[in-house]
């Protein structure tokens, strides 16, 4: 964090009794020893075949203790001949228990919480009084207010005293932030005096969200891909998609297969997903379907906003931070008109024997369809066709009302014996003119008696 000051008439630097210091508050960090690797003595003695012999194995707990006895410290030594020996089995870690400030302004990103502790001193040997401090955040697209103490103003700050106050701000931009810091006060001499100073920062991202979107029939597939940008492995707590209007949103996980059951704790108290620092990556997917009755389901295919998601994490020492992303959009949706589906089928078909199949045409949109002609498609070689129509090769249909549908039986017969499938069943409406194919395929199996 940099800082800089006011000047006075003229260019020339004014002279202030009260100064602000700025130290941001976050979490401390473990102390790591730096000394060189340490090691216990007994590990140079015996090698690792020692237990394959069973005698020499027998004898170790005596050459242990004779060992760790000889190679006790006196604390009376202050020679350095013990620095590389372990003392305790916890010195190998490299970590004695003690926790460090920070030592620098640190790194701050986007969605984490800026907290800091400000003094503003009195470094002059007078009293100052009627002090009015503010303490402001500046960002390229606005200002915020984070203390004023206008309406109740500090009544004095005694000579080589001080005034402390921590502020908060969420951080939700990124780019350059300003920390303005000022103080209207009272000196020795009278004299009222104005003091600004200013402390810049940098808001840099924590993480990217890279996301493809698949259509499947009527189902869509949203995968988000985020990848770790900080310099500290993030756990994350939540990555939540919040649908929109008229969708609804299941996350697909793989499936462990453990051993142990499944309990009501392990499923209430989940363990984090970790992303490793400098670029971990971590990918997540979910099956998003309408959730809309029909009526409503055209406002929700015209529109091709999808949802957002909510993310939120911890840093090592449980820092927490919070990002929501811009509404991701899905591919477009192809209005459907009409749908055919079949509600009847016989169990068992024979080879050369007409069978009935019950069909149900539904009506998608808000008018009137039909009347329609239905048939099957003559499309390929008549050698290849399995399934034929019997009888008519074309079937008359009245009117679909809106949103409703209408249940009919075409007969078929079956040329070819095994597997086979049903294909080529074309609807035509009369008055719009419109052909409407592939809407219906369906696998068979085909009896010889």
């Amino acid at each position: 964090m940099s800082s800089g000051g006011s000047g006075g008439a003229g260019g020339q630097p004014a002279t202030h009794s009260l100064a602000f210091r700025v130290m941001r508050l976050c979490r401390p960090t473990l102390h790591v020893d730096n000394s060189p690797l340490k090691f216990d003595p007994c590990d140079l003695l015996f090698g690792e075949d020692l237990f394959d012999d069973p005698i020499a194995a027998s004898h170790l707990p005596r050459l242990l203790g004779g060992q760790s006895n000889a190679s006790a410290l006196d604390p009376a030594d202050l020679s350095y001949r013990g620095r590389f020996l372990l003392q305790q089995p916890t010195d190998s870690l490299g970590l004695p228990g003690l926790l460090v400030l920070p030592q620098a302004f640190g790194a701050i990103y986007l969605g984490e919480t800026f907290c800091s502790y400000i003094s503003i001193n009195n470094s002059s040997n007078f009293e100052v009084r009627d002090v009015v401090i503010k303490a402001e955040i500046q960002t390229e697209r606005q200002r915020l207010l984070l203390l004023d103490t206008s309406k109740s103003p500090v009544e004095s700050i005694r000579a080589g005293g001080r005034y402390d106050f921590i502020v908060e701000h969420d951080v939700k931009e990124l780019g350059a932030h300003t920390l303005v810091c000022t103080a209207l006060y009272t000196d020795g001499d009278n004299e009222r005096k104005y003091l600004p100073q200013f402390f810049k920062f940098m808001v840099s991202n924590p993480l990217s969200v890279r996301t493809k979107v698949r259509n499947v029939k009527d189902t869509t597939f949203l995968e988000a891909c985020i990848e770790n940008h900080t310099k500290s492995d993030l756990y994350m707590d939540q990555v939540e998609f919040e649908p929109a209007q008229y969708w609804s949103a299941t996350v697909l996980r793989a499936e462990y297969h453990s051993s142990e059951p499944s309990s009501l704790l392990s499923e209430t108290f989940k363990e984090p997903i970790l992303i490793k620092s400098g670029g971990g990556i971590y990918n997540y997917l979910y099956q998003l379907k309408f959730s809309s009755p029909d009526n409503a389901q055209f406002k929700a295919e015209s529109s091709k906003i999808l949802g957002k998601l909510q993310i939120t994490w911890r840093t090592n020492l449980g820092e927490p931070g919070r990002l929501q992303t811009q509404h991701i959009l899905g591919n477009p949706v192809t209005r459907k008109d009409i749908e055919l589906h079949a509600v009847e089928m016989p169990s068992v078909i024979m080879l050369e024997k007409s069978f009935l199949v019950g069909l149900n045409l539904i009506n998608l949109v808000d008018r009137v369809l039909g009347p329609f002609q239905v048939w099957v498609s003559e499309s390929g070689s008549p050698d290849e066709k399995a399934v034929v129509i019997n009888g008519l090769q074309t079937m008359t249909l009245g009117e679909v009302q809106p949103h409703s549908s209408l249940k009919f039986q075409l007969s078929l017969i079956a040329v070819k014996h095994g597997i086979q499938k049903i294909s080529g069943i074309t609807v035509y409406d009369t008055v719009e003119k419109k052909t409407y194919e592939s809407l219906f395929e369906m696998e068979i199996y085909v009896d010889l008696e």
